[in-house]
């Protein structure tokens, strides 16, 4: 079983070079990053009670970035000392990965490999990172299940994905891949996309106790990203763990 889509992975797969180039057709993603590794750092260390302000504080963490891409989270998560996983359905994504964490002398353990997958093989993480996956799979429910799986219990969680209403079209769609360009038309489906309250009562059906969710808001005065309590209306980012 895999609720892989292939149509989605090729997509990806066909813009596997671009992904270090700020500048290139991941560019939304450079811009998003800082933003995303803030809720993600904030989490992790409130979860297992880690100083931020000491060197590799996720040192002893094992972590899995499912869906890794080109290692955007990958790589700064092993900076701060988690051991990582970073795993993709798309075969030229990771030999991308591999050589740009080499070049920074990192050392990430790289697969070619679904969650099904890995969830059938036995593995087990303290933390999973699940960032703009979800709304690319064929079955949302059996794929947070997988990551579910590969949680250990008191395990942590963080999804992101897009909100589906008239805002998340105009920014995702028109904006990001009509008018900017930033991405090749047709990379979202804004028909997958999911609400915040489809998305918690996905996770509460996989087994998974949601905890945290807040808004991912672009400025585009200033060009840059910030999280929200209250402003979910495009991208948004969430936190569950898993019970013992």
């Amino acid at each position: 079983m895999t609720t892989i889509d292939p149509t989605e992975v090729a997509k990806f797969e066909a813009m596997a070079a671009e992904w270090w180039n700020p500048n290139g057709k991941f560019k939304p993603l450079h811009m998003l990053n800082p933003c995303r590794l803030d809720y993600i750092t904030t989490q992790i260390a409130a979860e297992f009670d880690r100083d931020l302000t000491k060197p590799q504080p996720f040192a002893g963490l094992r972590l899995l970035d499912i869906g890794c891409g080109g290692g955007l989270l990958s790589e700064p998560m092993a900076r701060l000392g988690a051991t990582v996983v970073g795993a993709d359905a798309a075969p030229r994504n990771i030999p991308v990965a591999q050589l740009h964490a080499e070049q920074s002398g990192l050392s990430i353990d790289y697969r070619v490999t679904t969650a099904e997958d890995m969830a059938a093989a036995g593995e087990r993480f303290d933390v999973v990172l699940n960032m703009e996956v979800v709304e690319h799979v064929a079955d949302p429910l059996a794929y947070l299940t997988a990551c579910q799986q590969l949680l250990k219990p008191g395990g942590l969680m963080i999804c992101s994905t897009l909100n589906r209403n008239a805002k998340s079209f105009a920014m995702a769609i028109i904006g990001a891949e009509w008018v900017m360009r930033w991405l090749p038309k047709g990379t979202h489906d804004w028909n997958k996309f999911i609400t915040p309250d489809e998305l918690y009562d996905l996770l509460r059906r996989a087994g998974l106790d949601p905890v945290d969710r807040k808004g991912m808001v672009f400025n585009p005065v200033g060009w840059s990203w910030s999280l929200s309590a209250r402003d979910l209306g495009c991208n948004y980012v969430t936190a569950s763990v898993k019970r013992g």
